[in-house]
């Protein structure tokens, strides 16, 4: 290996053990969690955490790329598991959920409303809604890519594979973060309600030819 790359991934391992120290401040202090405090957690300065992130909203980024990546692939193995295509549709919104139950400080954080982030950060420009919107059409075109190759869409296109795709995720975000505040129902609960308030358009929808199906 030469200096280069040597170097590259010392930078990368580096990098990773900095996400792994934000991950744990995030964890106990949610949408509060700052870069003193990150700092403090992974032993260094700020100074050398703006180094490596530039500043919050770059430290943001990165832990939303990793968590998103996570959340993704929890997702897609839901999808892709040999069941009908109900207990997919409950399965895949089971794990969404499970995966904010699971960590709702590190939810909060990435998805909170703007207005209960910290004074000075809305002073210094931070605003979380704005960082979390790219989060929510991400997830939106990777499930409007599924539907697209799976599902008939009737001779609609990729339109309305995006427009069911952007809406089942709009509806888990605030189905969820409204379940996770108010707690009204079990998790299994929810996930009936949203399936069965789904199930009016895909259970009609058929099959690709050449697709293992939704």
């Amino acid at each position: 290996m030469n200096t280069g790359t040597s170097q590259r991934e010392s930078t990368r391992q580096r990098r990773r053990e900095l996400l792994e120290a934000a991950d744990r401040v995030v964890l106990r202090d949610g949408p509060e969690a700052s870069m003193n405090a990150i700092a403090a957690e992974a032993g260094i300065t700020k100074p050398i955490l703006y180094r490596h992130f530039g500043d919050k909203g770059g430290l943001y980024r990165a832990l939303a790329e990793r968590h998103t990546d996570a959340l993704l692939s929890s997702l897609r193995t839901a999808l892709d598991a040999p069941a009908d295509r109900r207990e997919r549709v409950e399965d895949t919104l089971d794990a969404y959920l499970a995966a904010i139950e699971a960590r709702p400080q590190v939810y909060r954080f990435l998805m909170h409303p703007a207005e209960d982030q910290p004074q000075a950060e809305a002073e210094a420009g931070f605003d979380v809604g704005r960082h979390s919107a790219p989060l929510l059409r991400r997830m939106g075109e990777e499930l409007a890519e599924v539907i697209a190759e799976r599902i008939d869409t009737g001779g609609k296109g990729t339109a309305a594979a995006r427009a069911w795709g952007h809406g089942i995720v709009g509806m888990m975000y605030a189905a969820g973060d409204w379940w996770l505040r108010e707690r009204p129902c079990p998790r299994a609960e929810l996930v009936r309600h949203l399936t069965d308030l789904l199930w009016g358009s895909l259970a009609t929808a058929h099959d690709h030819p050449d697709s293992p199906g939704l």
